[in-house]
């Protein structure tokens, strides 16, 4: 980063740490899947790139892309109703997707006290807890974030897998990932968490319990050197272990839930923001004595991680510090621009297709993305809208991959000779002349 945009990402955490009235606080920037700049602010303790400090319910969205992991290998269906896996839950015939992203109606904390601050119960415990009457809302009605939801998913994982949770997670995610000090348990150097007294600054450490079955919402103790990790991994997935276009899905908007100005919603996992014309994606967390965010901004492959270690962080919360920082950061330095460069040659099947196309009095020019193996067709009369990308689909045949098409086919028509005489994009009919009927 360039040093002005260092200095203001220290600003605002010193700032933060100092009117929050936290022990510690400690906050990375990723870039192109690095973290480049690591600000920290206390000395209770010292913050340090491979600190532990937990994480909260961003354990939420390693246990989402479990979800997902199994769905991507046939495992399980976003659409099956959840008895279909735990056969005799009394929650109806809630959708996966649904409890994924928090519009199954299903009430917010399991039953007895309150999990976050006890030892947790195990799962058969947990789903013998559940009953019709934890169905706070109709499915699909409303958002209701709900931490139960997550300690039952945890709960169809080891069902699915055949193998605890936490054992998933190890061998899915933590492990192909590298991330090593994402661990279960707190292991040193990690730091105590605290309840901030309101009138004369004095601390009380908080207690770290084993959430048990509800361990899938919220258990994980992580650093910054390994959060961000995770946060490039949301910008630009590793395809072995997750397909993009998965991604994508989990980033897709389910729901907004402030339906008021549109600035929060949640996609399958994960929370999403609006701040002006971008969308950040990701997560944030707490545990008595600790707050923690992951945002990212994956257009540009830019993320935020920052964690606290005290209940409550005063003026803007942990949410609101992550996007700041995030802000401060696409403000200063926006996403760098790719160099053009020659590319190879298309097919001459594929050449054929290349050029200027016509749909109604509308100019588009087709043009051949070798890198990708796919065939753009963009707008002249709107130069913002997103290209339609094409990828060959059999002969003749082509699948929209992003913009206003993306899934349409594309037929290429030609004339009795063989010669290509249009572009036929779900029975809208493009053609080299702006006046040829259809």
């Amino acid at each position: 980063m360039l040093p002005e945009t260092a200095r203001r990402v220290d600003e605002i955490v010193a700032s933060a740490q100092a009117n929050g009235r936290v022990p510690s606080l400690i906050a990375g920037v990723v870039r192109d899947g690095t973290l480049t700049h690591v600000s920290g602010a206390g000395e209770l303790p010292r913050p340090e790139p491979d600190t532990q400090y937990r994480i909260g319910s961003i354990s939420k969205t390693l246990t989402a892309t479990l979800v997902l992991q199994l769905r991507d290998e046939g495992r399980l269906d976003l659409d099956d109703p959840l008895h279909r896996h735990l056969p005799g839950t009394p929650l109806g015939d809630v959708r996966l997707r649904d409890l994924l992203a928090h519009v199954g109606g299903v009430q917010r904390e399991p039953d007895g006290q309150w999990w976050e601050r006890s030892a947790g119960m195990d799962t058969d415990d947990l789903l013998a807890g559940l009953n019709a009457g934890k169905v706070a809302y109709p499915p699909h009605d409303r958002y209701h974030y709900s931490n139960l939801v997550y300690g039952v998913l945890g709960a169809l994982i080891e069902r699915v897998a055949g193998q605890p949770w936490h054992a998933q997670l190890a061998k899915r995610l933590l492990e192909p990932l590298e991330l090593g000090r994402t661990t279960y348990h707190a292991t040193e150097p990690f730091a105590r968490g605290y309840v901030v007294h309101p009138w004369h600054g004095t601390l009380r450490e908080e207690p770290r319990h084993d959430a048990g079955a509800m361990a899938p919402a919220g258990q994980l103790w992580s650093t910054v050197r390994d959060l961000a990790r995770w946060a490039a991994f949301l910008a630009d997935p590793v395809p072995s272990v997750l397909d993009p276009a998965t991604l994508a899905q989990m980033c897709t908007p389910v729901v907004i839930s402030d339906v008021d100005a549109w600035t929060s919603g949640h996609g399958l996992g994960v929370q999403l923001w609006r701040r002006g014309e971008r969308v950040y994606v990701g997560h944030t967390g707490s545990m008595p004595g600790y707050l923690a965010v992951l945002a990212v901004h994956r257009p540009s492959r830019t993320g935020v991680v920052a964690f606290a270690n005290a209940y409550t962080l005063r003026h803007g919360g942990i949410s609101g510090l992550g996007l700041d920082l995030l802000d401060a950061v696409l403000d200063r330095e926006p996403a760098r621009i790719a160099p053009w460069r020659p590319g190879a040659a298309p097919p001459p099947e594929v050449e054929v297709l290349t050029g200027r196309w016509w749909w109604m009095g509308t100019e588009y020019e087709s043009a051949w993305d070798a890198a990708g193996r796919a065939l753009v067709i963009s707008s002249l009369d709107r130069p913002g809208a997103t290209p339609w990308r094409f990828t060959q689909d059999g002969v003749d045949r082509w699948r929209c991959r992003s913009g206003s098409n993306d899934g349409e086919i594309m037929m290429v028509r030609r004339s009795g000779t063989g010669a290509v005489t249009a572009l036929d994009i779900a029975t809208f009919v493009f053609t080299r002349d702006p006046w040829s009927a259809p």
